[in-house]
């Protein structure tokens, strides 16, 4: 079994916009993976990779271009945390696992990380601080219910109908919106956590009246936070992001599901801020010095 160590620098982008950091992380194996820093009112958050690569296929994201490498090693995606924590002098409050990678794909080092990282004798990061996103998986939903976490699970939804969400997102062909639904369902009955809706608005594609309508049923009877994300256009995909009015308009109809609904701000987008960018563009024509 190969040893692997902690993660090295290889290249840090700071916003000119918001302050935003991404940061390009070199393992001991050659891999990159990439992390995000952001400053919030609430505190300073970071985003990490839980693999290198990606297997799921969405057609929006530029983590899944090239596939999965391998999985990161709970030490890996800690010291994400741990290196931009000293690189920013500054503490992390918030830990978000959603960058490179389908978290729980990697599950039991995902549960390892978590411990390690909300553990009293560490950085002591309370759960309730911490956010996992998942396209998806329905077992390991239901697995996570069970461990009886207070971090939040945030579903990566992006279509109310199969048929849209089969053209968006390759797991959708294995687990149709009614089974995601009920495992959220079991998530919220078991750990008494809303669960996160996170939507990606392409135009055209998932924008509609009638898209909003929908996710606004979906929503309704359950306790949860809708996000909305104009999607982060990448080279490789024709997808456009949804015009601000447009965006303004879906919230406002969603809204009348008498729920929560936020427009994600969008983060470092002169620096490569969406998933997977940097990394890829560091495989084309490595930067390091």
């Amino acid at each position: 079994m190969v040893a692997y160590t902690a993660v090295r620098t290889v290249r840090v982008q700071e916003s000119k916009v918001d302050g935003t950091r991404k940061y390009l992380f070199a393992l001991s194996d050659g891999n990159v993976v990439e992390s995000v820093w952001m400053r919030y009112k609430h505190g300073n958050s970071v985003c990490i990779s839980s693999q290198v690569g990606c297997r799921m296929g969405c057609r929006f994201c530029a983590s899944t271009l090239d596939g999965l490498e391998r999985n990161l090693l709970p030490s890996e995606m800690l010291d994400q945390v741990y290196a931009i924590a000293r690189d920013t002098g500054e503490r992390v409050s918030n830990v978000v696992v959603m960058g490179t990678g389908e978290p729980l794909d990697n599950y039991d080092n995902l549960l390892k990380f978590l411990r390690l990282l909300t553990d009293e004798n560490g950085l002591h990061i309370s759960q309730r601080n911490v956010t996992v996103s998942t396209c998806g998986i329905v077992p390991r939903m239901r697995q996570l219910a069970g461990e009886h976490l207070q971090i939040t699970l945030a579903l990566s939804l992006h279509a109310v109908t199969d048929e849209k969400r089969r053209k968006l997102m390759p797991v959708a062909n294995r687990y149709s919106i009614r089974e995601l639904m009920e495992a959220c369902d079991d998530y919220f009955r078991q750990t008494g956590r809303r669960i996160t809706f996170e939507y990606s608005l392409v135009e055209g594609v998932n924008d509609s009246e009638e898209d909003a309508a929908g996710l606004a049923a979906l929503a309704k009877p359950r306790c949860c936070h809708i996000n909305l994300i104009p999607v982060n256009p990448i080279r490789e995909r024709d997808f456009v992001q949804s015009d601000a009015a447009r965006v303004q308009a879906f919230k406002n109809r969603v809204e009348k599901s008498n729920k929560n609904v936020t427009i994600r701000r969008e983060m470092g987008r002169d620096i490569d801020g969406a998933c997977g960018q940097l990394r890829r563009r560091y495989q084309k024509s490595p930067m390091e010095e």
